[in-house]
């Protein structure tokens, strides 16, 4: 019997946790219990801007809401140029997530 409660909250912790966002393009470190990283998605031959503007979206217990689009990011931070774009990630026991892109440009 206590095996089969132990399973069952196993499953169950991993049923209620989410995903928001890849780690990048390129992959990424990312950890299960703590992450908190930072890295580039892409960059374009434009130079660079004087603005920056940011988009987020959030997990929390297996629900993910937000944007975290570029055109999204751009768009706040009233960039029609875009330079360069980063990311960054946040993970607490993969209980809470919370990815934001960053973009640069004029």
């Amino acid at each position: 019997m206590k095996k089969i409660v132990v399973c069952t909250l196993g499953a169950g912790l991993v049923a209620v946790t989410g995903c928001v966002g890849p780690m990048g393009p390129v992959g990424g470190v990312g950890g299960t219990l703590f992450t908190d990283v930072s890295g580039p998605i892409t960059a374009t031959s434009n130079p660079a801007g004087t603005k920056m503007g940011q988009a987020s979206s959030m997990g929390i217990l297996g629900f993910a809401t937000g944007d975290s689009s570029i055109k999204t990011a751009a768009a706040n931070g009233g960039i029609s140029t875009i330079s360069h774009v980063d990311y960054h990630v946040q993970n607490i026991l993969s209980l809470w997530q919370k990815t934001t892109v960053t973009v640069y440009g004029n």
